[in-house]
């Protein structure tokens, strides 16, 4: 059994929808970052969490690319096999969506409002927007399939269409129309509007 811990408009997302697509069951705790609860599991306070529970007791895991990777690996789906080259451009995938997509976003983020008013730098927004389109023009040149890493859904593809989604609300620009088509597609799949709380 998993519990996902963590408020679902964040990165505990990405967990649920990850669920939702390899069919596992699992339980929503919705807390906010930085709550008492999340600093007691995770100290950074960051979410989500996934809590693993087994007859023998139960274990955490943080950080949302980490938590996937897990489920991936423990339950054969969503990934290449580890210890493949395969496998490894799929990380080097990952890492690269962390890197050069949402790294921006996050740092948008933090100067539009995490970060007290007093420390936020409004100014670098539009230099992180521009980047932000570069990066995706470049990524989407990499892209042949209708998946990130082909004609089947991995990893990278729920990290991806998550920071789309989370770019359209920011208000940074996604132009590209093959991105653009890329993220209705991952929209329209079941899990995602399971996870979502919509109609599959």
């Amino acid at each position: 059994m998993y519990e996902i811990i963590g408020y679902p408009a964040t990165r505990a997302l990405r967990v649920i929808w990850m669920c939702e697509e390899i069919g596992v069951p699992y339980e929503v705790i919705p807390e906010k970052p930085h709550s008492d609860l999340m600093r007691a599991i995770n100290p950074t306070g960051k979410v989500p969490a996934l809590r693993v529970v087994t007859d023998e007791g139960s274990e955490v895991i943080t950080d949302s690319s980490a938590i996937l990777t897990y489920l991936a690996d423990k339950h054969g789906a969503l990934t290449a096999p580890a210890g493949t080259i395969a496998r490894a451009k799929q990380d080097a995938m990952t890492h690269r969506i962390l890197d050069e997509i949402e790294a921006l976003l996050w740092a948008g983020a933090r100067h539009s409002f995490i970060l007290p008013e007093e420390h936020r730098v409004p100014e670098v927004k539009p230099a992180m927007k521009r980047e932000f389109a570069h990066n995706l023009a470049k990524l989407s040149d990499t892209i042949t399939g209708p998946f990130v890493m082909g004609n089947e859904i991995t990893v990278p593809d729920i990290i991806l269409a998550h920071n789309l989604n989370w770019a359209f609300s920011a208000k940074f620009p996604l132009e590209d129309a093959k991105m653009n088509a890329y993220a209705k597609s991952m929209r329209a799949r079941p899990a995602y509007k399971r996870a979502t709380g919509k109609s599959a």
